[in-house]
């Protein structure tokens, strides 16, 4: 592999106005993966995670002056292209008229209303989703208390010789977006995380924009400020539909949790890895952190936090094939919590993870087996017992949002009683279908599926 010029991409990242710290991070990334260092975790370095403290199981205390020094933070930088989006998924319909914005805004006034505390609220936008949500917001009731900061964009690198990419047809095609662990670098880089901690904040609840169980819960928030941890991550258990995510675990040589992805486990260990008795716990992406610890670390790292890097193989220009391989260098934010000695973990129960990242999610959402509670908060019917159904549309017909609205052109099918739904070919669904157990639908030559009650069945249409 060629000789890495750190300094081209620096100059690249410099001149495109992002900090010290975003270039910081980057150019840590670039070594990582231009060494070629080993990103596997052995089965035989680290320890499956057992006897967590579950929600279900903690005092109902709420302090309400920790509320006072908290602030929620969204990841809000997804344009939604997986689901043939060119706009802010953020601002998709999610139901009933309501975007993922306005329910958020619904469920900040409700802390509000029952704790007597505005929640401060910051969005991390993209430069593809500042403008558009930030217009949104502006028209919203409640929208002009939300505040923004800019996640970073960072140079794509030609796989070949390992130098930033030039599109000049394009050259918004040079660069990508970092992945969310870029947070921790936006918010030191920026004047947030001083504005915040001089305003006396020192706890961030950070969730994704699309993840609409994720509100704050004032009870899980007196636990963090209490335990004294300088980061915690909720987690659930996984399901035989998990098994290939990742996982949390003990690294034994030196007993902090950290994450480890497919991407980092050896092919001898993958048995294992899918072992969910041996791994149970997974991560919702919901963290709570503490953000005078955070500066501290940072600062004491020269503004870095050595997270685990990602490379991702793509073309430069996403619709061209053709076009030269680049490699995009990213990072999450989860994978933040082996760089905190004593963070920790909290187990919460499928409710809070609720997340839309393709067309199937956007089904089961609109579904009868979720419901919006007076909160504004996506919760999983009571009779679902927090397993969702398991949906698996055809990517051909209902990838893209537009599609599957034609294909859906009426209310959602009956899911409360599903437990799979399996769809092949271009289905129109009828007003009234109710799916119970496990159904799949089958249509070679766009079929439409009638109202009527549907169980545990193939149906050609």
């Amino acid at each position: 592999m060629n000789l890495v010029d750190a300094a081209a991409f620096a100059e690249k990242m410099f001149a495109a106005g992002q900090s010290v710290e975003a270039i910081a991070q980057f150019t840590r990334g670039l070594d990582v993966v231009s060494k070629r260092n080993s990103v596997a975790i052995s089965e035989s370095e680290i320890s499956s995670v057992s006897d967590l403290p579950e929600l279900a199981d903690l005092p109902e205390e709420i302090d309400p002056e920790v509320l006072e020094q908290s602030v929620v933070i969204k990841l809000n930088g997804g344009l939604g292209t997986g689901m043939g989006l060119a706009g802010p998924k953020s601002l998709l319909e999610v139901r009933d008229g309501q975007t993922f914005l306005s329910l958020i805004l619904r469920q900040l006034k409700s802390i509000q209303s029952e704790h007597g505390s505005a929640v401060r609220t910051l969005l991390m936008n993209s430069f593809s989703t500042s403008k558009a949500t930030m217009s949104y917001l502006s028209e919203m009731d409640g929208g002009a208390g939300v505040e923004e900061m800019l996640q970073s964009k960072v140079p794509k690198v030609l796989a070949d010789e390992m130098t930033p990419a030039e599109w000049p047809a394009d050259p918004d095609l040079e660069w990508c977006p970092p992945g969310h662990g870029d947070i921790y670098a936006t918010l030191m880089g920026s004047d947030k995380l001083d504005a915040l901690l001089d305003a006396g904040v020192r706890y961030a609840f950070i969730s994704n924009s699309d993840n609409l169980g994720a509100i704050l819960d004032p009870q899980i928030l007196t636990h963090f400020a209490r335990s004294e941890s300088p980061m915690m991550m909720e987690v659930t258990r996984r399901t035989p539909a998990d098994r290939k995510g990742g996982h949390l675990a003990i690294r034994d040589a030196d007993g902090r949790l950290i994450l480890r992805e497919s991407a980092q486990c050896a092919k001898s260990d993958m048995a294992m890895f899918q072992d969910i008795e041996r791994h149970r716990y997974f991560n919702t992406n919901n963290l709570w952190l503490r953000l005078d610890v955070l500066k501290e670390v940072m600062v004491a790292q020269n503004g870095l936090l050595a997270l685990p890097v990602m490379a991702n193989h793509k073309t430069l220009d996403p619709r061209d094939p053709s076009s030269p391989a680049v490699i995009q260098i990213e990072t999450a934010m989860g994978g933040a919590i082996e760089c905190f000695e004593g963070a920790s973990a909290i187990v919460v129960d499928r409710s809070r993870f609720a997340p839309v990242k393709t067309t199937n999610d956007l089904l089961g959402l609109r579904s009868d087996a979720y419901r919006i509670d007076e909160s504004g908060a996506v919760r999983l019917a009571d009779s679902r017992r927090g397993n969702p159904p398991t949906i698996a549309l055809d990517e051909n017909h209902y990838k893209a949002v537009d599609s599957f609205e034609r294909l859906f052109p009426h209310s959602a099918p009956s899911l409360i009683k599903c437990d799979e739904l399996r769809v092949d070919g271009a289905v129109t669904f009828a007003d009234g279908v109710v799916i119970s157990g496990k159904v799949q639908v089958v249509s070679p030559d766009k079929g439409q599926i009638a109202a009527g009650r549907y169980a545990d069945e193939t149906v050609n249409v």
